[in-house]
């Protein structure tokens, strides 16, 4: 048996990312327990009946019920203002777990051609394979996203701030094209987090992680997330329960310690990204440098409506190019 998780009400991120999703066991352990274990056992089978039929909640299978995953689940659904959230092996595997769940063959997507090389990877040369058919479009355009919109779109899909220029998609004006259209708006999130920015606030129906990154914050472990409605994650979370793109409860736990620093990070991150900016814009031998926080980025003001602060990647370009 295990408490009832704290309500959380109106917590500040800084205490949703320690206190979200904690279910503390019998043994009354202060910090979240790690269940290492392939399955469960049951009182009796007609418990295990009920349990595998869907009629009575609990655990069955580790490839799709585990405490200490479900606490990594609740806690960034908590952080991104989620009714729910499926954890996933990877980012990669949050990107096929939403597609395989939410798509069939002769569905259309239109997507950002700034998103990760591995997502285009996905979505032309794998899914594509399967009858699924993905428009790129610039992402700072959304008269090209509108033109791009067939009767069979289905879903629009970006990340912003993109990597690594750094371009700023309009999440607002995309999810009401979305709504429009009928179809669904998936944003990854991955640069942000939910402590910078939250999309499903601005419209967006679902957000992804790679929790590998910022989530995780020290490089151990790889991990990702797909948070939204509970009715819009019914599928990619039946995809994760029959294929089987599981988190470990290994690392769901140390990303679990990963988010109690998180907004500490993210907000050094910002300004340590700001600073090195500015000193970049300074230097003779620097042509440009892409970041939000700068007043020469052309999305600066869009920047500064939908984020908290503009986050800690940048780029920048140097005079005389590939040889310099």
């Amino acid at each position: 048996m295990t408490e009832k998780s704290e309500p959380h009400g109106k917590w500040r991120p800084e205490t949703l990312a320690i206190r979200a999703g904690v279910h503390r066991s019998a043994e009354k352990e202060h910090a979240e327990a790690l269940f290492l274990t392939s399955s469960f056992v049951f009182d009796s089978a007609e418990e295990a009946a009920a349990r595998f039929a869907g009629t009575s909640p609990g655990n069955i299978y580790a490839r799709f019920t585990n405490p200490t995953v479900r606490a990594l689940e609740e806690r960034l659904a908590a952080l991104e203002g989620a009714e729910d959230c499926v954890a996933t092996a990877s980012g990669m595997a949050a990107c096929l777990t939403t597609f395989m769940g939410l798509l069939q063959a002769g569905d259309h997507i239109v997507a950002s051609r700034s998103i990760f090389g591995s997502t285009i990877q996905l979505l032309q040369n794998i899914l594509g394979r399967f009858g699924l058919e993905t428009t790129f479009v610039a992402l700072d355009d959304l008269a090209a996203w509108r033109r791009a919109l067939r009767p069979n779109t289905r879903l629009l899909y970006l990340e912003t701030p993109s990597n690594p220029l750094t371009e700023i998609g309009d999440i607002s004006a995309l999810a009401a094209m979305a709504r429009e259209h009928g179809a669904s708006l998936v944003v990854d999130n991955c640069f942000c987090t939910p402590v910078l920015q939250q999309p499903l606030a601005l419209g967006a129906d679902l957000v992804i992680h790679s929790n590998t990154k910022y989530l995780d914050g020290q490089g151990r472990t790889l991990g990702g997330a797909i948070c939204g409605r509970k009715e819009l994650l019914a599928g990619p979370r039946n995809f994760v329960r029959t294929a089987g793109p599981s988190l470990s409860p290994f690392n769901a736990w140390v990303q679990l310690k990963g988010l109690e620093t998180l907004a500490l990070r993210m907000e050094r991150h910002s300004y340590n990204a700001l600073e090195l900016a500015r000193w970049l814009e300074q230097r003779e031998e620097v042509a440009r440098v892409y970041f939000p926080g700068l007043a020469s980025h052309p999305q600066q003001a869009l920047a500064e409506r939908q984020q908290r602060l503009p986050g800690g990647i940048l780029s920048f370009d140097l005079r005389g190019g590939q040889a310099a």
